[in-house]
């Protein structure tokens, strides 16, 4: 399974020989480190191990042929490059040992540094550093990091060992260790190895640099590795480059450091010089969030000459990369180095505004910026806020890592968030800081509450990637895992009490407080303060650029006045689906509609349907009037009407009553509608042709309505969906009724009205049959919640017992309800497009679903030849950008 004779990429010394363009052989870190190398930048030098080499060995158990002389050949290098020998005791090479697969996925495999370290090249190290304390903290790290992720020992039970040296020297962080105690510790943690494994720990070196890169090509297959790849679809198939780098120091003394930098705020996309920084310690302590570290300003009063080089080095990378870059750097004995670039994680809004700015400053296009924002982040911005008037109390305050409002109950263990939040209930994560480990937790939480770390912390990158509301760094609260509960000021918050965070103020509230939609949501109705302005001028305008770009119209699923105002607010193009049954269940219209269900004869029908007809047109009319020189889609009556009536109960008991039945009479009634399959049963045109009265009363409203309101000088356009067709001979029928509607209500009205009539997609024979249904249909509309049912053969209710499960193992790449399955009900739209569009060529074609909301889904949309998506109102933004994404990527 060789797949390339090479397998080792060499930079140091000014030259590499990789490219950023090498991500899918090098990953994103490998190619990012040769390119800064390339550039000039100060980078320690290394070698990447390639991804598929990580591949090979997953997959075989053993190393590609011929990697450990090639390992051994760049090791060599790197000695002559550093002029150190790797396990030499008075000279050592130390290295680092880092993952980076070809999508960058933060935190979620494995680190190890300072690796080389034994028990004769640590004397090497603190002589040649003249810092014996330096020393010994590097060989308890590493006895620390390779005991955890090589050898298995848990990291707590380290943490615990530190914890109590800690307390008994009165130390309040690991800086404040001295020497003597850290000498002490390294035994500690040699002991606790043996103790745990059976075996001392490794000294030789080559054993030490094997079983390290071997950890992290397992970490490829860690679960938090598997959830985030599945959260973000990231392909399976990429594997982990290993990066093996010279070790810098940051943990030498007050001359030396470590941190992460931004050219821009990744919460709000400001142009401003963001980062936080730690004086004395390595990376993984600012990462990890295990010291609250200290703003990137204070660099400047701290470590000068590196703070002056660093402003330098991101803005030549912001330049090259033409993207906001997040910096890892270290800083040795005033020296700066960068350790890594990367694209920057970031909110929706800063994705905007960035992209906005970008675009302004010369370094993208506007094809670009488009490309630049993840459509589905898009949701972040319609994130409820705290409602003002809810006059609460914060109890503690943090650093406001990742916007929105959340409430729900605080839990102190991932599993157990993932547990409540399957059975339903709301639950924000708290802990001290999260972990990789934590990331199930993570994405079954509402929020996430830490006590420790930054605004780069693990829990704030994950959060913000994510969408998810997050406060992190509150040093006000105390969290004990262990008893499940967190003091503040006297006040205690146990697991199962509601508390309320603000991701954009960094506030926590005790209780379930009340939230209000977000300031671009608001637009809608008209208001926007001064301070959302700007946000909503680089929403619209990023929008504006993507309407300019698409083919595919996008509208809303819609069904009361409300509904399509909310839709034109966010830029809907028409309405795609109005469900009429909704416009049933809405005050004394129930009874109506029951009255219908029960009688026992036409005429009690007709005299049931003739009291709500009012009732729709009304509707349809304001309808009209909200989507004024739109396209308005109204779907016929579907559902089964058993879903109309009561099943027992008091309920049962009062209806009777009102529709002067017994109670028995009424049951047997609901009986006899009972069906064991409904989705499948008697609904759609089913209904339309058995009972035609109901077709004749809803097509009387709609023309009437349209009439109305072209009178009132609207612009109506109306199109007819006739649902759950099977067989041209189904839709002719009810088309035959509308039609004799049309021509009573002109003959009435004396006004006549434009007017499509077309049919819902929904069944795999609709699909395969198209080019007979569109003989008579002027559009399909495809229902593919329902279509993706009936393709399946999968119950919406029901599959969710089992399709997480297909999911995680690989039999579905994607929940088909949340992604649209391309390769079998995407095959059925094709055909269908296909053959309607020979037998008519002018036939307009869409989707209904909520897929229509979701980004490859409309994608798939795109390419398939579609006229238009429609979706929830609150999606329209995410169709619209996705739509020119689609054309851009073409």
């Amino acid at each position: 399974m060789s797949h390339t004779s090479r397998h080792v990429y060499f930079f140091g010394n000014g030259s590499a020989d990789g490219t950023r363009d090498m991500k899918a052989v090098l990953g994103g870190k490998g190619a990012n480190l040769a390119e800064m190398t390339n550039l000039g930048v100060p980078v320690p030098p290394g070698f990447t191990i390639d991804c598929g080499t990580c591949l090979e060995f997953l997959a075989t158990g053993t190393r590609s042929e011929g990697l450990a002389e090639e390992v051994a050949g760049h090791v060599a290098r790197l000695e002559a490059v550093t002029g150190r020998g790797f396990g030499d005791p008075r000279n050592p090479l130390l290295v680092s040992v880092r993952s980076g697969g070809p999508v960058s996925m933060p935190g979620m495999m494995e680190t190890i540094l300072n690796l080389g370290l034994n028990d004769r090249t640590v004397q090497g190290l603190a002589q040649q550093s003249g810092n014996a304390r330096f020393a010994y903290d590097s060989y308890r790290r590493f006895l620390q990091m390779y005991g955890d992720v090589v050898l298995g020992v848990p990291s707590h039970d380290f943490e615990h060992l530190l914890m109590a040296k800690r307390l008994m020297t009165g130390a309040h962080n690991d800086a404040e260790l001295d020497e003597s105690t850290l000498r002490n510790l390294v035994e500690e943690y040699k002991s606790l190895i043996r103790n745990t494994t059976g075996r001392e720990f490794p000294m030789e070196v080559q054993e030490q640099l094997w079983g390290a890169i071997e950890a992290v090509w397992k970490s490829w297959t860690l679960k938090k590795a598997v959830d985030y790849r599945r959260v973000n679809a990231i392909s399976e198939t990429l594997g982990t480059a290993v990066n093996i780098v010279a070790m810098v120091y940051g943990n030498m003394g007050e001359d030396s450091g470590t941190g992460v930098a931004f050219k821009r705020d990744p919460s709000t996309g400001e142009r401003t010089f963001y980062g936080e920084f730690l004086v004395n310690a390595q990376g993984e302590d600012v990462v990890a969030g295990i010291r609250t570290p200290l703003h990137i300003d204070e660099m400047a009063q701290r470590l000068p000459g590196a703070y002056a080089e660093l402003l330098r080095v991101q803005d030549l990378l912001e330049r090259h990369f033409r993207d906001m870059q997040d910096l890892e750097f270290t800083v040795e004995r005033g020296t700066l180095y960068l350790l890594q670039t990367r694209t920057g994680k970031r909110t929706a809004a800063a994705a905007i505004r960035i992209a906005g700015e970008m675009v302004a400053e010369g370094l993208i296009s506007e094809r670009e910026a488009i490309l630049r924002v993840n459509a589905s982040h898009l949701d972040q911005l319609l994130h409820p806020i705290i409602d003002p008037s809810a006059h609460a109390k914060p109890i503690a305050t943090g650093l406001p890592a990742s916007p929105g409002a959340a409430a729900g109950m605080a839990v102190f263990d991932p599993d157990v968030a993932e547990q409540r939040a399957a059975a339903g209930q709301a639950v924000i994560l708290v802990r001290d800081e999260t972990t990789p480990e934590d990331f199930h937790g993570i994405v079954a939480a509402r929020a996430v509450l830490t006590s420790r770390g930054g605004m780069t912390s693990h829990a704030a990158v994950v959060a913000r990637g994510m969408g998810k509301c997050a406060v992190v760094g509150c040093k006000d609260i105390t969290v004990d895992v262990r008893n499940r509960h967190f003091t503040v000021n006297g006040t205690v918050i146990s697991e199962g009490d509601w508390i309320t965070l603000d991701g954009g103020t960094g506030r926590v509230f005790p209780g379930d407080l009340p939230t209000i939609p977000s300031e671009v949501v608001r637009v809608t109705g008209g208001q926007l303060s001064a301070a959302a302005a700007p946000l909503y001028q680089s929403f619209s305008r990023l929008l504006g650029w993507a309407d300019a770009s698409r083919r595919l119209r996008v509208r809303a699923n819609a069904d009361t006045p409300r509904d399509a105002r909310i839709a034109r607010g966010f830029g809907a193009e028409g309405i795609g689906l109005c469900r009429t049954e909704h416009m049933f269940f809405e005050g004394d219209r129930i009874n109506a509609m029951r009255e219908m269900i029960v009688a026992r004869d036409e005429g009690g029908r007709r005299r049931a349907l003739a009291k709500l007809l009012p009732m729709q047109r009304a509707d349809f009319e304001a309808i009209f009037e909200a989507m004024n020189g739109f396209p308005v889609n109204i779907r016929l009556l579907d559902p089964p009407l058993h879903e109309f009536l009561p099943h027992g109960g008091e309920e049962s008991k009062l209806l009777a009553r009102q529709l002067k039945l017994t109670r028995q009479e009424l049951m047997r009634i609901v009986e006899g509608l009972r069906e064991t399959n409904p989705m499948l049963g008697h609904r759609g045109c089913r209904l339309g042709i058995t009972y035609p009265e109901i077709t004749e009363m809803q097509g009387r409203a709609i023309f009437e309505a349209a009439v109305r309101a072209k009178r009132r000088g609207i612009d109506v356009q109306v199109e007819i969906m006739i649902p759950l067709v099977a067989s041209g001979k189904e839709f002719e029928h009810q088309r035959a009724i509308l039609e004799e509607c049309h021509s009573q209500v002109v003959l009435g009205m004396g006004e006549d009205i434009n007017y499509q009539i077309g049919t819902m997609i929904e069944l795999p024979r609709a699909a395969l049959t198209a080019g007979e249904i569109a003989v008579s249909a002027e559009f399909f509309s495809f229902g593919t919640n329902d279509l993706t049912q009936t393709t399946l053969g999968l119950s919406r209710d029901d599959a969710g017992r089992f399709l997480p499960a297909y999911v995680e193992r690989g039999i579905f790449p994607d929940d088909p309800f949340q992604v649209l399955d391309v390769t079998g009900v995407g095959k059925l739209i094709q055909m269908a497009v296909r053959d309607g569009r020979a037998t008519r060529p002018t036939l307009k074609t869409g989707i209904c679903g909520e897929h229509g909301g979701e980004p490859r889904s409309v994608a798939f949309c795109h390419s398939a030849g579609l006229d238009y998506v429609s979706c929830s109102p609150f999606r329209v933004p995410i169709a619209r950008l996705a739509a020119a994404q689609a054309a851009a990527n073409e």
